[in-house]
This record gives structure tokens, C-alpha cells and sequence, in this order.
């Protein structure tokens, strides 16, 4: 039975009729030529009697030819026809690269690894029809060579948040296996529950992994259950069941790295073992997203922890073969190690600095338990805080800055920013989408992704073994949504990751992707349909703004309006720049096959001033994650809208004091700033922004300051413009100071703690 589960997800496809070969990931080298190689039963898969490695990968295709035809082909026995699997030596394809040569009266797959066989075997499968058929199998004769880009070429599933169930593993592990991924990233633990069962502390999954049923509920408002309710919700994967997944994954080349979070993060283990915290006050695991007085750490002043967790790798090292053990290490709120005696004894006695340091300490411990069983960690860059551990390979997340600093450590790297490969944010348009955790990471931009950064050497970049994507299930509760979410994104960075660079191209991407589809259709999988929101964007040539908008639609076409009018079919046609002589509101839709895909158009306010495209310089630097499009985002004549990610800089925790020189001396009557409110995402408005005007650039004179007008407790997204208007005045120079808001509110879930600032655009008149 578990060969049935293999194929479900497969993405074979080739419209018979056009002998298009739409192979994804693009190969390095294809070469179709004439004909066509016709799978029946007078067809066998032949291999040397000798390479019993490959008696698996002949089983392997036996089976998933006969998912989708009914034929049992058999295995080295004389037939006419022949499917020949060869171990080769050549340096050219590396360990998983392979040889693919289909003419009209053989098969032949060649490489140095069962793993580049098992790869020459998806990509024929890929010519193959979707689902169970009756129509003849046929190949089209080609030349295949191929090989991948990357070592380390991932997908992640959070199982912690919400439970998903062995054979929605193993679906999942046949979908990263069709597109040639090598690495499943496991998260098998988190503060809202404990999925892999430990024998000798059972109290893990009996109480770690079940928390109150509040599915009903949007994840950040979910109250924190009481003692005493009932625990109906979660579950977890026995030790038998992770043997067979690992099993699996191994028949498809793919390694399973489990993660087991420390030392934040872990309020299910603390659930079931209270003596692991600072406070060991009992507690239930985490329902959903409120920390309000839970504890989330383990006791770093503890030794007991560190023999509870020595325990726990022990046991999971003896379940996976994989080189690496994920410990985590990210977010680890370490105010109550400020406040614990055994913490601030521990700092004392291994003459430590400071917390950050603690967790250095903490690491490093774990690290050599885990050097001891010949195994390496690796942990998101969070581990990096307080001096990185010897051997630790770092998963760079917040952005690429932890990936860059630890390659020119000469440490291993895996990228996986969270903008663009956090397959948890929004697709498409978010008023068309299921709801996300936010963000906004479109198929194009997962597909316009590059790994390796420009700031490393190529030296440096050799410490780059690869990148994933993470799927975190906050708002992810079912396998159909585990499906929308993954696909297609996970297609266009299979070809980031495997495909040369030089061979990366959206356009025939797109075209190539078209036919997968239709297998996902015919399979009933549950995918994105595209993202027709269109990009509004501005650009500056000679001087002049204009506005550029796209879609990344395929076939598709942009109509606009400039008057505030809906845009229709009978709007102006999108062709080229349009030019930006006023302040205006450009709003626009995609067309696809004379159908107005669009939910809602998009709409972007562009404001024409005398400091667009000027410099603009900042006392304290912007945040690294909201960038915005570039250091200039505040004077490139476009307004942030309520999408966080779109056009805002942002900066925490100090305040945003930014200057803009005009150039030359000129008449201004009016300064404004606009600043976003978004409670829930900590952002808020400032206090006041003041506005100054210079002729020297050294000697400001305060023009006025403007306090916020919105209240602290306002729940929606708004944005409000600071504006000061004051008779015409020669300058050269302005200054605007926004005060961030040092704490949080009362009642905020981080109350006490200091807000973002959010700004753009400032306008100068």
C-alpha cells in the first residue's frame, strides 16, 4: 500500500499532442530530437545484477508506472524494449547529477549515485501523464544531462502549530521529491506542541502535544487556555512512524532534519516538565499566539535541563541518520534569564558578559553533546548572538545579514530569508487569498531569487551550501492549505536551487508551468491560480517620475485609470512608462483571456514634490527588513498604502530623524510625513514629528512640530500625514524628526516595549 501514496502528488506532464517537454527544474543541458520511445508491456527496466543499490530506484519506477497505467513492467528479464538504470563514473554530473538518453527503442538513465538515478527517473516521469490513464505512455526522444546548483536544496513544514499526519508527510515528501529537492526540515517542536515521542519522558507527548481546540479562531486572538480545560487538540509521530517516513524519504533521496527547538520556544516541553523553566511554575502548552506570563525558555542556569536535553538528542539521534540536528535558537525572549538566580550564577561563574552570551553558552554546550554523537547542529542566526559555536551551521532567516556574517566566519550557510522564500505569506492578492500570517512573497519573486549574496567572495559564497523555504502553520490548518501554499512557489525555487543561473528565464518558466497545472488539476490538488494583483512601482529617468506597472499573470494585460475612476476592459491599455506630471492616483487590473482576473484593482497615490529622487540621509539606519524599494523610499513620489511591506521604512526602538538636500535653494510652503499605524505588528505613530528648515545644512530652524492626532488603542491600519504648512520660505535643507513611542501601551501584547516607526513619503512643497 505505501507505493499507492507515491504518486498522487507527482507532476508528470506532457500534452501528447505537442510533445512539449516541460521539465521543472530547467535541465542543464536538453536536446529533444524526433520520435518518440512508447512504454507497453513489451517494455522492462534493466540493470546490472551487480548493483543491487539500484534495486530500490527499479522498484521505485516500476511502481509509479504502474500508478499511472496499470502496467507492471518487469525487472531484468528479457524483453524488447528496455528502461536500463547504470551506474557510471563521471566527475562532469557529481553525486546527484544525472545522464537521461530516450531514443525509440531504449531508455537509459546513467549517473554516479542511486541519488542522480533517482533523479534521471523524475525528470522521465515528468513526460509522463498525471493520473491513471489509458492512453499510450510515450516519451519523446531527447538527450539529458543534468546536475544541481546547490547541496542544500530544502523545504521546512512546521508541524508543531498544527498536526499533520504521516501520510500528509509522505505527500508532502513526493511533491519536494518530484522537483528534485534533497532535504526535509522537520520542525517537530514549538510552544504550541511536542510531536515526536521520546520514550523516556512520555510526559513530552501526553501532555505536550494537545492543547485546547480553538481552530475556530484567528491564531494572534486565541486566549491562552486554563487548567483544567479540555486538551483535544494535536498529536504526534511515534518512533515506528518516524522510522517509516524516514525510510520514505531515503527511497527519494531526501534527508529528513529534525528540529528540536531550544532554548526558546519550547512552552510544550515546560507543560510537561515544569522544572525545565526559571519560574518551574506549571503550565499548559501554548494555545495559539499569546506568551501573556507563560514561560517559553529553558532554565539556561539549570543543569538539569541540559541533562533532559541530552536525553532527547540522544534519542532522536538514534531515529535520524541525518548530518545535521536543527536545535533552533531563534527568538529567545531572555528577560526571564535577567531575572533568574541560576542564570545570573551561571553568567557569573563561566565569567560570561551578558545574556546574549548565556545563549552562546548555551549552544556551545549542546554543540559538543551533539560533536560527541558525530553529528553537526545547525540553528536559525539567532545563534549567532554572543560569539557563534565552533562547528554550527547557521540558517539565515531575518533576511541575509546573520547568512553573510557567518560565511565570512567560515561557517555553512542555508538561506531562507524570510522575503521571499517564507511560503506562510501571502501568493497573490491578499483580497483574494486564504488569510496569511502576512507578507507578501509572489511566485516571481520566490523565481527571481539569488542565494549568494554580491557582499561575499567567492570564497566566502563556497560556504553557501544552498537555501529552503520555510512553511510555517500559524494559519495553515489543513492539507489543502499546506498544498495552496507550497504550490507553486515551491516549483519556481526548485529551479532557483537546482538550474544554472545563466538558464533562469520567468518567461519560459511560465510557459512551462502552464502544463503543470493541468496535472495539479487533474489530481485535485488545491494550488494558487497566480498573483493578478498588479505592481505599481515608480522610476526615475532624467529627472522626470514615471510609473511602471506589471503582472505577473501569464498572457496577461494591465488596464489603468489616472481620475479615480474603476478601471475597466474599455480603460487605457497598459503599453509603456506613464509619466507622472501631477499628483495622481493610478489604479489598475489584469486581464487575462478578455477576463478581468483581478479581485480588487490596485491603487497607488504617486505625489509629484520638489524632493523626488533626492538623497536622504538618516541619523539612526533603517531596519534591514523594511527597506522599502531602496534607501530613498521616503522621497521616490509614491505613498505607502497599509501593506506593510510595500514602500515603508521602518526603524525601532529610536527615533526617525531623516534629512533631504533639494540641491539648490528653494521656495517651500508645506513639509508632511506620512507614518502607519498597525497595532497588532507593533507599529505605531509617533509622539510628534517636528520639521526643520536649512540653508547651510548646519544651522536648522524649527518650522513647527505637529503631535499625533490617532490613539494609542486604535486596532485597524491607518495612516495619517504630519503636515505643516508656513508662508513661502527660501531653502536648501530639511529635517524631520518623528519620537518613537518607547512603550507599547498597556493592554498591547508587548506592552512596556518599544514601537516600530513606519514612514513615507515626505513630501516637500
Amino acid at each position: 500500500m505505501k507505493y499507492l501514496l507515491i504518486f498522487f502528488f507527482f507532476p508528470t506532464y506532457l500534452l501528447a499532442q505537442s510533445k512539449q517537454i516541460s521539465i521543472i527544474p530547467v535541465p542543464v543541458s536538453l536536446q529533444q530530437n524526433a520520435g518518440e520511445f512508447i512504454i507497453n508491456e513489451q517494455t522492462q527496466i534493466e540493470f546490472s545484477a551487480q548493483s543491487k543499490q539500484l534495486q530500490s530506484a527499479a522498484s521505485f519506477l516500476r511502481n509509479a508506472i504502474q500508478d499511472i497505467s496499470g502496467l507492471n513492467l518487469p525487472i531484468n528479464k528479457y524483453a524488447k524494449q528496455k528502461i536500463v538504470l547504470a551506474l557510471i563514473k563521471d566527475a562532469v554530473i557529481g553525486e546527484e547529477g544525472y545522464h537521461l538518453a530516450v531514443s525509440i527503442n531504449a531508455i537509459q538513465i546513467k549517473a554516479n549515485t542511486p541519488a542522480g538515478i533517482i533523479y534521471g527517473m523524475q525528470t522521465l516521469l515528468q513526460t509522463l501523464p498525471a493520473v491513471r490513464t489509458n492512453a499510450k505512455l510515450t516519451v519523446p526522444c531527447m538527450k539529458v544531462t543534468d546536475y544541481p546548483r546547490f547541496k542544500w536544496r530544502g523545504m521546512h513544514l512546521d508541524v508543531s502549530r498544527h498536526f499533520f499526519g504521516p501520510n500528509v508527510i509522505k505527500q508532502y515528501l513526493d511533491l519536494l521529491a518530484a522537483y528534485k529537492f534533497n532535504t526535509f526540515h522537520w520542525h517537530l517542536v514549538d510552544d504550541q506542541g511536542w510531536r515526536i515521542e521520546i520514550k523516556k519522558y512520555p510526559t513530552l507527548t501526553n501532555t505536550g502535544a494537545w492543547r485546547v481546540d480553538q481552530t475556530n479562531l484567528v491564531w494572534g486572538s486565541r486566549p491562552q487556555a486554563k487548567v483544567g480545560e479540555a486538551l483535544t487538540y494535536g498529536g504526534y509521530y511515534t518512533q515506528a512512524q518516524i522510522k517509516e517516513i524516514i525510510t520514505y524519504a531515503s527511497e527519494r533521496n531526501i534527508t529528513v532534519v529534525p528540529e528540536i527547538e531550544m532554548p526558546g520556544h519550547v512552552a510544550s516541553a515546560i507543560a510537561s516538565y515544569p522544572f525545565l523553566s526559571c519560574t518551574q511554575q506549571p503550565q499548559l502548552p501554548l494555545t495559539g499566539g499569546n506568551y501573556t506570563n507563560m514561560a517559553s525558555n529553558y532554565c539556561a542556569g539549570n543543569d538539569s535541563v541540559f541533562h533532559f536535553l541530552e536525553d532527547v538528542l540522544t534519542e532522536v539521534i538514534q531515529l535520524f541518520p541525518s548530518k545535521y540536528i536543527h536545535i533552533g535558537g531563534d527568538e529567545v525572549d531572555k528577560t526571564s534569564w535577567k531575572q533568574c538566580s541560576k542564570c545570573q550564577q551561571r553568567i557569573r561563574k563561566e565569567n560570561l558578559k551578558d545574556v546574549d552570551e548565556l545563549q552562546s553558552y548555551f549552544i556551545k554546550r549542546i554543540e559538543k553533546f551533539v560533536t560527541s554523537k558525530k553529528r553537526k547542529i545547525i540553528g536559525w542566526d539567532e545563534i549567532l548572538e554572543g560569539g557563534l559555536a565552533p562547528d554550527a551551521t547557521v540558517m539565515s532567516w531575518r533576511g541575509e545579514a546573520g547568512g553573510i556574517a557567518a560565511a565570512t566566519m567560515k561557517h555553512d550557510v542555508v538561506m531562507t530569508p524570510g522575503n521571499p522564500v517564507y511560503f506562510d505569506h501571502y501568493q497573490g492578492d491578499p483580497a483574494s487569498e486564504p488569510i496569511a500570517i502576512g507578507g507578501f512573497n509572489t511566485l516571481k519573486k520566490v523565481y527571481d531569487y539569488e542565494p549568494l549574496p554580491k557582499e561575499l567572495t567567492e570564497t566566502e559564497a563556497s560556504y553557501v551550501l544552498g537555501a529552503q523555504a520555510n512553511l510555517w502553520t500559524e494559519y495553515v490548518t489543513t492539507p489543502k492549505q499546506v498544498e495552496y501554499m507550497v504550490l507553486p512557489r515551491m516549483l519556481a525555487l526548485s529551479e532557483v536551487l537546482w538550474s544554472p543561473s545563466k538558464l533562469k528565464d520567468w518567461t519560459g518558466f511560465n510557459e512551462r508551468l502552464q502544463q503543470h497545472f493541468k496535472g495539479f488539476d487533474q489530481k485535485g490538488l488545491n494550488y494558487s491560480k497566480g498573483n493578478f494583483k498588479v505592481e505599481i512601482k515608480p522610476i526615475l529617468k532624467e529627472g522626470e517620475l514615471y510609473a511602471t506597472l506589471s503582472t505577473e499573470a501569464y498572457k496577461g494585460q494591465i488596464y489603468y485609470t489616472t481620475n479615480g475612476d474603476q478601471p475597466s476592459l474599455k480603460s487605457q491599455l497598459y503599453e509603456g512608462l506613464i509619466k507622472i506630471n501631477s499628483s495622481v492616483t493610478i489604479k489598475a487590473v489584469t486581464e487575462v483571456n478578455g477576463v478581468v482576473k483581478s479581485v480588487i484593482p490596485a491603487e497607488q497615490q504617486f505625489a509629484l514634490h520638489k524632493a523626488i529622487g533626492k538623497k536622504v540621509n538618516y541619523t539612526h539606519p533603517i531596519s534591514r527588513y523594511y527597506m522599502a524599494d531602496g534607501p530613498n523610499s521616503l522621497t521616490d513620489g509614491i505613498k505607502g498604502t497599509t501593506a506593510i511591506n510595500k514602500f515603508w521604512h521602518g526603524i525601532a526602538a529610536k527615533d526617525l530623524i531623516a534629512i533631504v538636500d533639494l540641491e539648490e535653494e528653494k521656495n517651500i510652503q508645506l513639509l508632511s510625513l506620512g507614518c502607519l499605524q498597525n497595532y497588532n505588528d507593533w507599529i505605531m505613530m509617533p509622539e510628534w514629528v517636528k520639521f526643520e528648515v536649512s540653508l547651510d545644512g548646519t544651522n536648522y530652524t524649527e518650522i513647527k512640530t505637529v503631535t499625533n492626532p490617532i490613539s494609542q488603542q486604535e486596532k485597524k491600519a491607518v495612516i495619517n500625514n504630519f503636515t505643516a504648512s508656513f508662508p513661502s520660505m527660501k531653502v536648501r535643507f530639511v529635517r524631520v524628526t518623528a519620537k518613537v513611542l518607547y512603550q507599547l501601551p498597556k493592554g498591547h501584547s508587548g506592552e512596556g516595549k518599544p514601537a516600530w516607526i513606519f514612514a513615507d513619503e515626505f513630501i516637500v512643497e
